[in-house]
């Protein structure tokens, strides 16, 4: 299986792209104001955080997203 990439635009200067697993960071909250996703505009440098639902911390996490979790699960 090849590498895995993931569509994703900036806000800024609206360019489109594909980023690799290594391109992008993944903060798993307590809530999910507080989950969300990074990473740089590689076409003008921005710095890019975007809210991260279940299903989009699923996607990244499988495709092997660096992943810091900001709390610990109760009861686990």
């Amino acid at each position: 299986m090849g590498e895995v990439l993931f569509k994703a635009a900036c806000p800024e200067c609206r360019a489109r792209f594909q980023l690799d697993a290594e391109a992008l960071r993944l903060a798993v909250g307590a809530t999910p104001k507080t989950t969300f996703y990074s990473f740089t505009c590689p076409e003008c440098g921005t710095a890019v955080r975007k809210p991260a639902g279940d299903r989009i911390v699923e996607l990244l996490t499988g495709g092997g997203v660096r992943t810091l979790r900001l709390h610990t699960p109760r009861g686990s």
